[in-house]
């Protein structure tokens, strides 16, 4: 795999970084962000043959039109697309193929890949971009890269060193300060049957809290603080999870209680995380799949590849869009082709290889990160034979409202089983709100049993 950044220096920088838990940059360094370097540490240029254009800021503005609390119109709508990738033509893009993709490409003929111009829509707000900028010279990973320091709202290390770095940036990135969404997932049957669960979802981001400092982040050792009540079906509704990501996970684990509708009790979870079950997933799957990846990183060995070319979903507002259903969405073996968006963006490579004398369901996972959002945007996860098994994508839209670059729609797809889970429908409900108010008083175990109470 051709890396396009830091390819020689990789393995000496991440010895360094984890010997000495530096990986703050110099001034010098910093200076290119917003100069030859996006804000957020992405290549400001295109690429050679104008593939890949330059970055211009991304969506900063809404679409005439728009009004708050749609789901967010198409800016990119009367885009053609450039070609498709096909069983039949895919060694042809192999190069810019993930493996998982690949895999599905030959497990099944009705599978395609439509690639569209590449739009560089991804942005978040000035105070992001200033914080990240800030950040490059102060961050730092800590217990043995478990947990970071002296980075706050902004990504902590925007010109990586390391597998690590690139995680975190990815755990810690911009997606609005407090929020609420209203999601369904189902967990697909190989002939396209499939129940529907609903989840109402809060969310707030401790990190990106405008008055949030580094040094009240620490002492809370509080990322996020996140709430879901599964509302359908009936024998699965009133239960809510409440959860407190920590940010040194190993030091503290991620603090998690359930709320029980039938026994209108208030009980601590300590099994989510890892790869314990996801939430009504029927096995399809980890915990620490939801939102690609999340939870401590302390059980991989983290590689980071390097940069490259590839074909990944992006700007999906197809698969957004409230003119669609979700039965026009979900057929059988995979989602229909038809209305996701593939387009050629530069990401990051990171491979994660499973410790000796840890365990996970999955010995090895590679990860593809946006280089302009911090995104995942698709990931392989291998069995313990290392065969590929799941094979998940991020479908993403700019939520223009909050100019957040964000998943609109999760799949992993299970090539062993012939299933796939599908988690973030929200075609037939109501659109996200970037206007919550919260504060972390609202995400405590009273907060809870008065929430289920009600």
């Amino acid at each position: 795999m051709k890396s396009f950044f830091r390819p020689c220096a990789l393995a000496a920088a991440l010895t360094a970084v984890l010997a000495s838990g530096r990986a703050a940059v110099s001034e010098a360094e910093a200076a290119k962000l917003g100069q030859e370097l996006t804000p957020l540490g992405g290549q400001m240029a295109g690429n050679a043959d104008k593939s890949i254009p330059a970055w211009t800021g991304g969506i900063t503005t809404p679409p005439t039109g728009y009004k708050p609390g749609q789901h967010h119109p198409d800016p990119f709508a009367a885009d053609q697309p450039l070609y498709t990738v096909t069983g039949a033509n895919a060694a042809q893009y192999a190069g810019k193929l993930t493996a998982g993709q690949q895999a599905v490409l030959k497990a099944y003929p009705s599978y395609k890949l439509t690639v569209y111009p590449t739009r560089r829509s991804a942005s978040n707000p000035s105070r992001v971009y200033d914080a990240t900028k800030r950040n490059a010279t102060a961050a730092k990973l800590v217990a043995n890269g478990n947990g970071i320091s002296g980075a706050v709202v902004g990504i902590p290390f925007p010109i990586p060193q390391s597998g690590l770095e690139v995680v975190w940036n990815s755990l810690a990135r911009f997606r609005g300060v407090a929020a609420s969404r209203f999601i369904d997932q189902a967990a697909v049957e190989r002939g396209g049957g499939y129940q529907m669960v609903k989840f109402d979802d809060e969310f707030l981001f401790n990190y990106t809290r405008p008055d949030i400092t580094a040094k009240e982040l620490e002492e809370s050792n509080t990322l996020i603080y996140f709430k879901q009540a599964v509302t359908a079906p009936a024998r699965l509704a009133g239960t809510i999870l409440l959860a407190q990501e920590t940010m040194d996970q190993v030091r503290e684990p991620r603090r998690a209680w359930v709320y029980n509708a039938g026994r209108r009790r208030v009980t601590r979870a300590p099994n989510v995380a890892y790869d314990n079950p996801g939430t009504a997933a029927d096995g399809q799957r980890t915990s620490d799949q939801f939102d690609m990846f999340n939870g401590a990183p302390d059980r991989y060995e983290w590689t980071l590849v390097g940069k490259q070319e590839m074909i990944v979903p992006y700007n999906a507002y197809r698969l957004h869009s409230d003119k669609v259903k979700h039965a026009d969405i979900l057929k059988p073996l995979h989602p229909n082709p038809d209305l996701a968006r593939y387009e050629l963006h530069r990401v990051w490579v990171v491979e994660a290889k499973l410790k000796p004398g840890t365990s996970h369901l999955y010995s090895r996972r590679t990860f593809y990160i946006d280089e302009d959002s911090w995104q995942i945007l698709a990931a392989d996860q291998y069995d313990g034979r290392g065969q590929i098994w799941r094979v998940s994508e991020a479908h993403c839209i700019n939520y223009y409202d909050a100019q957040t670059f964000w998943s609109t729609l999760e799949v992993h797809l299970d090539l062993q089983n012939g299933r796939y889970l599908a988690i973030g429908l929200d075609n037939e409900n109501k659109m996200y709100d970037f206007t919550l108010k919260r504060t972390p008083a609202d995400y405590t175990p009273d907060s809870l049993r008065r929430d289920g109470l009600r």
